[in-house]
């Protein structure tokens, strides 16, 4: 029965795209509205909750202390996690990371790693024995289709407005102060991601669309508009004008988007 509306789905959305329409009205490289609400999490470092449409997301960081990893013993460290929460979508389970969770995490890690968005050499304690750590998480709350995305906005949205607590050290051992400084946060990379069904694309999918699909790709890009991280799903495939098309999509909506990171 479920394969059956999805086909059904699948006929409207192509069959509307012919005429140059979508499911909810907008261009075919539009992006939904996107809020960005700075600090719900009080207790974090810094955090933000960002809506896309009907998606939403949360992202909280915190920034620790420990040991540089031994092949980067002059840089601090990054971890991104995601939680997909059920209460999100009845199709989310509680308990070990799903391939979709794993997925965005690594999306969006590789979105901030790439840029540079961290200078993480600014976050060295003591080179070789003690660095800062920063741990993104992050938790889908609503899921209407392009979660990589609303996480992607939402974990440099946080970032920005991260400040965490000075150190100094004392017989060799990290000591905690109460003064907070700002983040070294160096760029703001955002994730903008294409659909493709039949052949015609569509960037930032609702959940419809997303069953639809016959591929994704999610580029990733600077303030400057070069790409700094690029990812496929599903099986389908892209010509290399399709590739364009969506690189300029994403050149396109990571500007507008950009204005609304403070």
């Amino acid at each position: 029965m479920k394969a059956l509306l999805r086909n059904q789905i699948r006929e409207n959305i192509l069959k509307m795209a012919e005429a140059g329409q979508r499911l909810d009205g907008r261009k075919f490289d539009a992006f939904r509205d996107v809020k960005v609400e700075l600090n719900p999490i009080e207790k974090a470092d810094g955090s933000a909750k960002v809506t896309v449409g009907k998606s939403t997301v949360i992202a909280g960081v915190i920034v620790g202390t420990g040991t540089p990893y031994p092949d980067t013993p002059d840089k601090g460290a990054l971890s991104v996690n995601s939680e997909f929460l059920p209460l999100a979508d009845p199709t989310f389970e509680s308990g070990r990371p799903s391939d979709e969770s794993i997925e965005l995490s690594r999306v969006v890690d590789r979105g901030v790693r790439e840029s540079k968005a961290i200078d993480m050499e600014k976050l060295v304690i003591v080179k070789g024995k003690h660095v800062h750590m920063v741990y993104i998480d992050l938790w889908v709350l609503d899921s209407d289709g392009n979660l990589i995305d609303a996480a992607g906005i939402a974990a440099i949205a946080a970032l920005l407005n991260t400040k965490y607590r000075k150190v100094k050290i004392v017989d060799d051992a990290v000591e905690l102060q109460k003064d907070r400084i700002p983040l070294p946060v160096a760029e703001q990379p955002v994730p903008v991601t294409t659909v493709k069904i039949g052949n015609s694309l569509f960037v930032d999918a609702i959940g419809e669309e997303e069953d639809a699909m016959d591929a994704r790709i999610t580029i990733t890009t600077r303030k400057d508009g070069a790409i700094c991280a690029m990812q496929k799903g599903e099986e389908g495939v892209f010509t290399q004008a399709e590739i364009e098309t969506a690189i300029q999509s994403s050149i396109k909506n990571g500007k507008d988007i950009r204005k609304l990171l403070k």
